[in-house]
């Protein structure tokens, strides 16, 4: 149980950010609530809502869309608006979006005591975002249960605990209920379902509520990692010493990369050069095929076929219309997903011709390297190495890029958004009133 002895201890202790980690995790921060509150008010979300006012009648946090819902409705709903849109910042290395699960749980929590310290919630992001990725980053293996929820719940139950100021002693029980609570399975990512997001939803709601169980007096097991039936022998196996070694001393949250666009993340690495090829003038009519030569990872996450039926969560995961629409539009905007423009005759005839081919990397979880190879309509050819998707650290994006994708959020969630979800971030998470 050393690693697991480890974690707790990091998760527990007392810590001041460094000055860049500390810009990264609001950076990040402010990136997710914008997201969130785009996805708050998309037609998914609509139909959530229902739900949500029907889970309890004691309002004592927010949601993201306006309005209160008790706490554990609220990290529901939010998980499910900041993830719904497939925007969401994400650690890729570990395959995590942890920001989701960690930062829906806090404002929930945070909500919960009226409030808290700017850098008490700071910190305790930081380090729920560092479990969360850690555990994806201790993976030996391709992913068989969504990561995001399994990995996210753990670190969002930690860093609950450490808003709720409970003794580092009762941690270990915090994260034996949250493992207690994991669920999450990729088949919802192989048929593109709706679930994803409220498998999210559900980690946070988790996640709040291991927290509030061990504040009233119940425990759960302690040795959830490495225990016979522990995650390592039951989600997926850890080789943790690739997380734990360094422990720490280097902060994961800022290695986490920013998603420009509202689609899955695999996507990315074309769309980020088509987007380019757009700006310099290639438009939908010149081109006759894409092809992207990629990981076994891009190929499975969004090597999907373009259906006629296809949903929006479906869209969102599927680079045969992306692509095109990126072609066309310059942009992908989710309110595209909605309605038959999304099935305009220009776009299904070059979603045929749309293609995710598998190179020789044997790594499951590598997003890159890859290859774009764009040909026109008079045979011209365009090739491009992709060794980093957009958003990463080793290829952010420019002022222009981030700029367009908060306005596009913004517009997205008016006109009755809070402000601070995008002006200030930092009070809208600390300061409910």
């Amino acid at each position: 149980m050393s690693a697991t002895v480890d974690i707790l201890a990091f998760a527990s202790a007392r810590h001041t950010l460094p000055a860049q980690v500390r810009g990264d995790a609001l950076r990040l921060l402010g990136d997710t609530l914008g997201g969130g509150a785009a996805g708050a008010k998309s037609t998914e979300a609509a139909k959530l809502m229902q739900a949500v006012r029907g889970f309890g009648t004691d309002p004592q946090a927010r949601l993201l869309s306006g309005g209160h819902a008790p706490a554990a409705s609220a990290a529901f709903f939010n998980g499910f608006a900041i993830h719904c849109l497939e925007w969401d910042a994400v650690h890729e290395g570990a395959v995590v979006h942890a920001l989701s699960v960690v930062t829906a749980a806090l404002l929930a929590q945070a909500d919960q005591r009226g409030g808290c310290d700017p850098d008490v919630f700071l910190t305790a992001l930081a380090v729920g975002v560092d479990v969360a990725s850690g555990l994806g980053i201790a993976a030996t293996g391709p992913m068989q249960f969504f990561r995001p929820a399994t990995a996210g719940v753990i670190g969002a139950a930690l860093a609950a605990a450490r808003l709720a100021e409970l003794p580092p002693e009762k941690f270990a029980d915090v994260m034996g209920l949250a493992y207690s609570f994991v669920s999450g399975t990729m088949q919802a990512h192989v048929e593109a379902s709706i679930a994803l997001p409220l498998q999210i939803a559900n980690a946070a709601r988790a996640a709040i509520t291991a927290v509030a169980l061990v504040e009233g007096g119940l425990d759960g097991p302690h040795d959830v990692l490495d225990g016979q039936f522990g995650y390592h022998n039951l989600i997926e196996p850890l080789d943790l010493a690739r997380y734990t070694a360094d422990l720490g001393n280097v902060w994961r949250i800022s290695e986490v990369a920013i998603k420009p666009f509202p689609s899955g993340r695999a996507s990315h690495g074309a769309l980020g050069e088509l987007n380019v090829l757009h700006r310099n003038g290639l438009r939908l009519a010149d081109v006759d095929k894409v092809e992207l030569f990629a990981p076994p990872l891009i190929q499975r996450l969004v090597g999907r076929p373009y259906k006629p039926d296809m949903s929006a969560a479906y869209a969102r995961l599927c680079l045969p219309i992306l692509a095109p629409l990126m072609l066309r539009d310059g942009v992908i905007d989710p309110a595209t997903f909605d309605g038959d423009t999304l099935h305009d005759p220009a776009l299904v005839e070059l979603a045929q011709h749309v293609s995710v081919e598998l190179d020789d990397n044997p790594d499951g979880n590598a997003m890159a390297p890859q290859r774009l190879v764009v040909t026109t309509c008079n045979g011209q050819a365009f090739e491009h190495a992709i060794t980093a998707n957009l958003g990463s650290i080793a290829n952010p994006m420019d002022a222009d890029q981030s700029a367009a994708k908060y306005d596009l959020c913004r517009r997205l969630a008016e006109p009755d958004a809070d402000s601070r979800l995008f002006d200030d971030p930092l009070a809208y998470a600390t300061e409910p009133k």
